[in-house]
């Protein structure tokens, strides 16, 4: 698959970025789209593909090379995921995901802990999971119920998670939980991190959840019952659990803007490709002006949407106050992603 490309790049990126761009878009469209409607009919977790992407050092380039990452920018990290998203959002959410548990191990996790869990997942011989989300506290993040009581030696777990991505895959790898470990002086429930092996006796994978899109992008349910883990497996601090998840937020913010940008900006390709071979009344669709006036606009959005989101990227690879910046992005570029969309439907709904 090789599609018009209307990219207006920003005149600051470097050679690296030009190459990285060039390097994932050559693998979305030799690898990756040609599987792409597959995976969409038998929701398929892509194996090969996220085991190609490792090799690639794709899953992993934002990261220390001490620990197999790729000691790259998270710039970088944006551009991959937009030309992922660009042909098949399910498989960049997959390494956004595996970036969140990424991120909480290499930001506190003790040497041993990224050892073990954050090398495999930046390789691609394994895959990371984030439990947050809860029957009953999916953004509530402060109500979750899921609860982890320390015997003196281990830690027990009891409680649900649900819709969480990444999980029930035959590489799983560590899965981050957050769990209610007490209460503190105020009454409110003080909240912990920990990292749960796959296969932990107690632990296990509930049905799949089926999705309207990103439909390769693996979603199950998970359940602790008794989940005994020993203690070095707690995550940072006692009680900091939540401050660890919420600081991660605006990076968060960033990545699914880039996303959603990919998504924009292959709405924009497929339509500019088809509206050059529909034909009606005697010639193709694109020579129509008011065509070509919606195609300017979506051209418009993708390029103000790319400026927001590179410049919080940006932003955080210097080490400067990004979190407005993100914000931003991400409020842009998902908003911005729909109308194309929707356009796109529509230059398209001829061919039904």
């Amino acid at each position: 698959m090789t599609t018009t490309t209307t990219h207006t790049l920003p005149h600051w990126l470097g050679e690296q970025h030009t190459m990285i761009r060039e390097a994932v878009r050559r693998f979305a469209e030799k690898e990756i789209a040609p599987l792409s409607e597959k995976l969409w009919e038998q929701e398929a977790f892509p194996y090969d593909l996220w085991r190609k992407a490792g090799a690639l050092g794709f899953t992993g380039l934002p990261y220390s090379e001490e620990w197999n990452g790729g000691g790259g920018d998270w710039l970088s990290f944006v551009i991959v995921l937009e030309e992922l998203a660009r042909v098949d959002c399910a498989v960049a959410n997959a390494l956004m995901a595996n970036s969140t548990v990424a991120s909480l191990l290499s930001n506190y996790g003790t040497p041993a802990q990224k050892d073990r869990y954050l090398r495999p997942i930046m390789t691609g011989a394994q895959i990371g999971s984030i439990g947050l989300s809860e029957p009953d506290a999916g953004s509530d993040a402060a109500n979750i119920g899921t609860r982890a009581v320390f015997d003196g030696e281990r830690w027990i777990i009891d409680g649900a998670k649900t819709f969480i991505s990444n999980s029930g895959t035959e590489i799983g790898g560590p899965v981050v939980i957050a769990a209610v470990t007490g209460t503190r002086a105020d009454g409110r429930k003080e909240i912990s991190n920990f990292i749960v092996p796959s296969g932990t006796p107690g632990y296990q994978t509930g049905r799949k959840l089926r999705k309207i899109g990103w439909r390769a992008s693996i979603t199950h349910e998970l359940f602790f019952e008794r989940c005994a883990i020993p203690a070095d497996h707690l995550l940072g601090e006692r009680g900091a659990g939540l401050r660890q998840t919420l600081a991660q937020i605006s990076t968060g913010r960033i990545l699914i803007g880039a996303l959603a940008l990919g998504i924009l900006q292959g709405s924009l390709d497929r339509s500019i490709d088809y509206m050059k071979t529909r034909r009606a009344f005697g010639r193709a669709i694109a020579e129509f002006q008011g065509l070509q006036f919606k195609i300017a606009d979506m051209a418009t959005h993708a390029h103000a949407a790319r400026l927001m989101l590179y410049d919080a990227a940006a932003r955080k690879d210097a080490r400067e106050p990004f979190d407005a910046q993100a914000s931003q992005a991400k409020l842009s570029c998902p908003n911005r992603r729909c109308t194309p969309r929707i356009r796109r439907c529509r230059f398209t709904a001829a061919m039904a």
